[in-house]
């Protein structure tokens, strides 16, 4: 883990924050929105975004490999040598940038083989910036996580969900939870992770489609605040740099 040592996080946070200021240029005019062949949406600020993060990472980090979801994806045959690489999405939570909700963030991670050691997550509309380092904890806007704890999660439990996609197996876990009471919290983007990694929500259960890049960087600070994202099925942590580099099910708590 001698790379990590020498990469310095507010070095990624403050290009976090770079790419923020070009976004946010975009986010406050009228913008075009194309549609990718999933049919999910594609606007400049996440080609602007990716382009600010890509190359500087590239100058700067030249001997680590770049996975974003705004590239061309490498052959599973080529990365799955890699041992270190950058995950990047450059919005996530684009939906919400198009509806102009503010629940939109900046995702920068750093991977070790298949799990997440450095992760930035950045809200540019509320300045709000969650970063981690293995070994060193996470932390929200400096201070460290988790900043809350439930004293009686089998009298309440917060339970946050997609603001887009609450799908009926994800209501049906819900529903199944041995809990007297659900305060719900429906939020866009890899925020959802962060709150369960500060404690202002408990669980984050996600039964829809997510990608490795959707949440990679809030997963390292859920797992450096203490907590963790589990495979639903298997109930192991989530693991990256897969052949397919959709997600599996999973939940976060």
């Amino acid at each position: 883990m001698q790379l990590l040592k020498s990469i310095q996080l507010t070095d990624i946070v403050h290009l976090a924050q770079m790419a923020a200021e070009a976004v946010m240029k975009i986010y406050e005019q009228d913008f075009e929105v194309s549609y990718k062949e999933d049919n999910s949406p594609l606007t400049q600020a996440d080609l602007q975004a990716n382009t600010i993060i890509c190359d500087t990472l590239t100058k700067n980090y030249p001997s680590i490999p770049i996975m974003s979801e705004e590239t061309t994806q490498t052959p599973y045959e080529v990365r799955k040598e890699w041992l270190y690489y950058w995950c990047i999405d450059p919005i996530d939570g684009t939906k919400e940038f198009v509806k102009k909700s503010g629940e939109f963030t900046i995702n920068i991670a750093l991977m070790y083989k298949n799990e997440p050691v450095l992760g930035v997550v950045y809200a540019p509309t509320t300045r709000t910036m969650y970063s981690a380092k293995k070994g060193e904890g996470a932390f929200k806007n400096e201070q460290k996580l988790p900043l809350f704890t439930n004293p009686t999660p089998e009298g309440k439990l917060i339970v946050a969900t997609s603001r887009s996609q609450l799908t009926p197996a994800t209501q049906e876990y819900i529903n199944s939870l041995p809990t007297r009471e659900i305060e719900h919290i429906r939020m866009g983007s890899s925020l959802k992770l962060c709150m369960v990694a500060e404690g202002s929500a408990d669980l984050y259960p996600r039964m829809a489609p997510t990608s490795e890049w959707d949440t990679a960087a809030a997963d390292a600070i859920v797992r450096e605040a203490g907590k963790m994202t589990y495979n639903f099925k298997t109930n192991k942590p989530l693991s990256y740099n897969k052949e397919d580099l959709l997600n599996p099910w999973f939940l976060v708590r």
